[in-house]
């Protein structure tokens, strides 16, 4: 049995006024902690963006026809509501679990030693990008799936997914200054590839939005915008993506760079090819749903090496305090003999 401290009337109030500190004054969690704290949020980021691939997929987006409340009299799914209602609430419910994951890392960042405030702000920011996310979540539902509420929905998750990988990768790093690993051109191709990675996605959001998979059965309004034709600029941007890749990679070997930029680089290259077989396979078999929902998985994971390729770029020093070496040997005084 392990004994339960008792907690003075003190302590119960301060824990209640700031809970954060309280937690910290008393727990100090090892790096190895606070690392997979940052790496859970980043994972469930990842899964409520295939999960709700999945909501969409299944034509479950109207199983819980309001928002907040599942119906007008029903916090949560009925039996009633079969299995659209338990998809789409389940989803629903998964947001708890992302907030969870996103609350852990705070806890985690604000009680390390020493407590770097960069790392809650960071957690932090995640928190807000959820609530708003979840906030954009009910509008869509309320729209009745408006297509481009669907898109911004989809836009701020890879927001959160972005926020939640620099967190990942700043546990790793100290709080010095960044100092770049390689030169100003090297760094301007690389924020290229960025926007151009950026112009796919939001297109492909498009492409989303004018296609077939609308959500539900019902009447869902779509982009008046030619599928084909959309289809074909999405396909036309991973290929400048692609080139862009090719061509980094060669300009760092060019320029000598670390291996680090390299490698990664050398990822996002193989995830694009990997996304690229999978877009191109799902458009010439009609988009089934199960390609679909694996091209919306790729699109995480090329986001989160095109922001790891970036992050390479340069380093933040773990900050070392400087050890005094052994003082020097004083001559002792002669003495008389």
């Amino acid at each position: 049995m392990v004994r339960v401290p008792k907690l003075t009337r003190a302590e119960v109030a301060q824990a209640a006024r700031n809970p954060l500190l309280y937690i910290a004054e008393r727990w100090t969690p090892s790096p190895r902690t606070v690392r997979r704290a940052a790496m859970s949020a980043v994972v469930m980021a990842v899964v409520i963006v295939v999960t709700g691939g999945a909501v969409r997929l299944t034509g479950s987006g109207l199983g819980c026809p309001t928002w907040p409340k599942c119906t007008d009299e029903s916090l949560t799914a009925t039996s009633e509501m079969g299995f659209h209602g338990a998809i789409e609430f389940g989803n629903r419910m998964l947001t708890y679990v992302l907030c969870a994951a996103v609350g852990w890392a705070i806890i985690a960042a604000r009680s390390a030693k020493p407590w770097r405030h960069s790392l809650t702000k960071l957690g932090w920011l995640q928190f807000w990008v959820v609530m708003g996310n979840a906030v954009l979540g009910g509008i869509v539902v309320l729209v009745g799936l408006n297509p481009y509420t669907v898109a911004a929905h989809f836009l701020l998750s890879t927001a959160l997914l972005t926020v939640a990988m620099v967190t990942w990768q700043r546990v790793r790093e100290g709080d010095e200054a960044p100092r770049p690993l390689v030169g100003k051109a090297v760094s301007q191709l690389t924020w290229l590839l960025a926007v151009a990675a950026g112009l796919l996605v939001a297109v492909g959001t498009v492409v989303t939005g004018a296609g077939r998979h609308a959500g539900d059965s019902s009447d869902v309004h779509r982009i008046p915008i030619d599928w084909k034709m959309i289809s074909q600029l999405h396909a036309d941007l991973a290929w400048v993506v692609v080139a862009l890749t090719v061509a980094l990679w060669f300009v760092l070997k060019a320029v000598d760079a670390p291996i680090g930029p390299l490698h990664r680089v050398r990822d996002l290259f193989l995830v694009l090819m990997g996304q690229g077989v999978i877009g191109y396979v799902q458009y010439f078999t009609d988009t089934p749903e199960i390609l679909v929902g694996l091209h919306m998985l790729g699109s995480c994971l090329v986001w989160i090496a095109l922001v790891r390729v970036l992050l390479s770029l340069r380093e933040r020093p773990v900050a070392v305090a400087a050890v005094p070496g052994p003082a020097a040997e004083q001559p002792q005084p002669a003495t008389a003999g």
